[in-house]
C-alpha cells in the first residue's frame, strides 16, 4: 500500500510540475502591436473605456463595408478581402472586444450585445452612417443580430459560415476538440493560462478543407493574441454562452429585410452547411452561394472566388437606380 502512495504521489507531482511548466503569461499588448498592427492600425477609444483596434482603407466617398471576425479570430482574417476591395469600397475590418488587439472590460457583459454595440459605436465615431456588415462564423452571428437592432444603417449584409442556430446533439458530437474541451468547466479553468498552442493548431486544421493552410505563423498569431491581458478569461466566458446571446429562428430572421448574401463552405466541421440553407430559408430573398472545396473560413481559403461573389452583390446593391421613365404626353 506504502508503495502505491509513493507512485500515486510521484505521478501527481509529474503531472503538477508539467502543468505548472505550460503556464503562460500574459502578453502587453505594446509587445502584441509591435507585430501583428501595420500602417493601417488605428485605436479608437470609446467611452466605455474600450480601445478597439480597426483599420479603415480604401477611397472616403465609396460604399462602405465593415468586416467582423469569429471567435479567437482578429482582422487578419479578412486580410485577402481588403487587399481584393480596397481599390473600389471604403474597407473597416476591427478586433472586436477581448480579441486581436482590442481590450476588454467586464467578461460578464462580453457576447453579442456588446458586440452589436462595438460595431455600432464604431461606424458611428468613423462618421459611415450607411455600409454592408459582413460577418464570419461568431462575427456573422453579430452581423445577424445588428440588422436585427439597426436595419436602418445597412445596405447590405453578408453571413460567412455564420453562427446562430442551436447545435443538435450530432452536430455537438463532430465538435473539434478544442470546443469539446473548452465546454467543460473544468476543463476551460485547468487550460485557462497555460500553453494551447497544439490545442490552436487542431482547431485550425479542423477549420480548413485544406488543413496545410493552417500555417505555423497563422497559430502562433491565434495562441499570442489570445495572451493579451484579459483576453483568455473573455474567451473562457464566451465559450460558457456569454452575455446577450441570440439564437436564431426562422421568425425573428424574417423580419431582416435588408439584402443579404450567404457564404459557406460545404467541408465547414463547425457550423454545418445546413445552417446556411437555414439562414437562405428564413431571410427573405436572401442569396446563397456554397464552396464545394473550402471549410470554415472561406475568405481565406478560396480568398479570390469569394471576394468576386461579393463584389457582385456589392455592386448589385450599390448600383444607381434608374429614374422610371416619364410618360409621354398626349398631343
Amino acid at each position: 500500500m506504502r508503495r502505491f502512495l509513493v507512485v500515486l504521489l510521484t505521478l501527481v507531482a509529474i503531472l503538477a510540475a508539467g502543468w505548472f511548466a505550460l503556464q503562460r503569461a500574459d502578453i502587453g499588448y505594446d509587445r502584441l502591436e509591435l507585430v501583428y498592427a501595420n500602417s493601417d492600425s488605428r485605436i479608437l477609444p470609446l467611452e466605455n473605456g474600450l480601445r478597439v483596434h480597426y483599420r479603415d482603407v480604401g477611397p472616403r466617398d465609396a460604399p462602405a463595408i465593415v468586416l467582423v471576425h469569429g471567435f479567437s479570430s482578429s482582422l487578419h482574417t479578412w486580410e485577402p478581402w481588403v487587399a481584393n476591395l480596397k481599390r473600389d469600397y471604403r474597407v473597416i475590418s476591427l478586433d472586436l472586444p477581448g480579441h486581436g488587439l482590442t481590450n476588454c472590460l467586464d467578461g460578464d457583459r462580453i457576447g453579442t450585445e456588446q458586440f452589436v454595440e462595438t460595431v455600432d459605436a464604431v461606424t458611428r465615431a468613423l462618421g459611415v452612417d450607411k455600409f454592408t456588415l459582413a460577418g464570419n462564423s461568431m462575427g456573422g452571428g453579430v452581423a445577424w443580430a445588428y440588422a436585427l437592432a439597426h436595419p436602418a444603417r445597412l445596405e447590405g449584409l453578408v453571413l460567412v459560415d455564420a453562427s446562430g442556430w442551436p447545435e443538435t446533439s450530432q452536430e455537438e458530437q463532430s465538435d473539434p476538440l478544442v470546443f469539446k474541451l473548452l465546454s467543460n468547466p473544468v476543463a476551460r479553468r485547468l487550460m485557462k493560462n497555460t500553453d494551447m498552442t497544439w490545442l490552436v493548431r487542431d482547431g485550425l486544421r479542423d477549420s480548413f478543407a485544406n488543413p496545410d493552410l493552417a500555417t505555423d505563423e497563422m497559430v502562433y498569431r491565434y495562441t499570442a493574441l489570445a495572451r493579451a491581458p484579459c483576453h483568455r478569461d473573455a474567451l473562457m466566458a464566451l465559450t460558457s454562452g456569454g452575455k446577450g446571446r441570440i439564437w436564431a429562428t426562422k421568425e425573428a430572421l424574417s423580419d431582416i429585410k435588408t439584402p443579404t448574401l450567404i457564404l459557406h463552405g460545404e467541408q465547414d466541421n463547425l457550423i454545418p452547411v445546413a445552417a446556411a440553407r437555414k439562414f437562405a430559408d428564413a431571410i427573405p430573398g436572401a442569396e446563397l452561394v456554397i464552396y464545394p472545396d473550402a471549410g470554415h473560413l472561406p475568405q481565406e481559403e478560396l480568398a479570390e472566388e469569394s471576394a468576386e461573389d461579393l463584389r457582385s452583390f456589392l455592386a448589385d446593391i450599390n448600383a444607381p437606380e434608374t429614374a422610371s421613365a416619364e410618360p409621354a404626353e398626349d398631343g
